[in-house]
């Protein structure tokens, strides 16, 4: 893990076995989550029994400039290979600092019950030469009492022009099995299928389930979805705002074998779920900004409809 730990207000800071700077948050019941600076990526998120929720491929680089294959990286300001720059944009490459003088949040998640910390991102130089566009881009990352995780981020264009952006949070739940695992809420949605030039579908399932590669952006989305793991009887509660879309990727074994940093049987660890801003790009003015929140849960399956009758207000 880390070493040269230093504590601050609510978190701690230490640095990994690469020297990168991670940022540690747990909640007085025993949750955990870990973000490095590199990338503004969350790596780890334990329940108050220390289980991790995330995945993290055993093969993954973990050294800068590549990108972590795991955890929570934000794709900004491309998803996916739709753009002219790198695979999911230059966010989750760049080195982040803490934000000690972020401003406050307009949506009530000032909140004494939760740990958090901010980021920040700007453009350096080299970004602004490959994508000329003057931007803060700001992350909280919030621990509940309860152990919930939350990401809240902040768009604002800083330019003189207005900029079009697309942005997701790759989120890699880990699962027992994924041929065990299933997907509602998503149910009569139109999607766009990776697998076919992004040709548009409507899911007719129940549910979603998985016995192939799957690489989807299901657009419209309602505001939660759960994920539901029956051999570990948890479910995975998803609540999104200023997200439109859910993408669902697991490569399944054939794409597996050719990833170098993915090791050939994970596909069956793990399922990404991203809260996602895909199918049109967010346009920002000069001095607007834009906020997309994230909020996971990790509750037991029998109480997982509670979530879904009743979903609440977002964080």
């Amino acid at each position: 893990m880390g070493h040269c730990s230093e504590q601050r207000t609510g978190f701690e800071v230490t640095k990994d076995w690469n020297g990168a700077d991670q940022v540690a948050i747990r909640s007085p019941r025993g949750a955990s989550v870990r973000v490095c600076l590199h990338g503004g990526q969350v790596v780890s998120w334990r329940n108050h029994r220390g289980e991790e929720l995330l995945f993290s491929s055993s093969k993954a680089f973990f050294k800068p400039p590549k990108a972590t294959r795991g955890g929570i990286p934000i794709c900004f300001p491309q998803f996916g290979n739709c753009g002219t720059l790198e695979q999911h944009g230059f966010a989750r490459n760049k080195i982040w600092t803490i934000d000690d003088e972020a401003p406050p949040l307009n949506y009530g998640d000032n909140n004494n019950n939760k740990a958090s910390v901010d980021f920040l991102l700007k453009p350096s130089e080299d970004d602004l030469k490959c994508w000329p566009h003057c931007f803060e881009l700001r992350l909280r990352v919030s621990l509940s009492m309860d152990g919930d995780l939350s990401l809240i981020s902040r768009v604002r264009n800083v330019n003189g022009k207005p900029f079009s952006f697309a942005f997701a949070y790759h989120t890699h739940l880990s699962v027992s099995d994924i041929s065990e695992v299933r997907i509602e809420g998503l149910e009569t949605l139109d999607y766009l299928d990776n697998l076919s030039q992004r040709e548009r579908f409507t899911e007719q399932g129940d549910a979603i389930t998985f016995e192939s590669e799957v690489d989807r952006v299901y657009v419209g989305c309602p505001g939660v979805i759960a994920v539901l793991d029956h051999e570990k009887k948890r479910t995975f509660i998803v609540r999104k705002e200023g997200l439109p879309d859910i993408v669902v990727w697991n490569p399944w074994e054939k794409k597996s074998k050719t990833m170098t940093d993915f090791g050939d049987d994970e596909y069956k660890q793990m399922l990404c779920v991203d809260a996602a801003a895909v199918e049109r790009a967010i346009t920002l003015k000069p001095g607007e900004e834009w906020t997309g929140k994230l909020e996971l849960s990790a509750v037991a399956s029998t109480n997982c409809s509670d979530h879904l009758d009743h979903p609440g207000r977002l964080l």
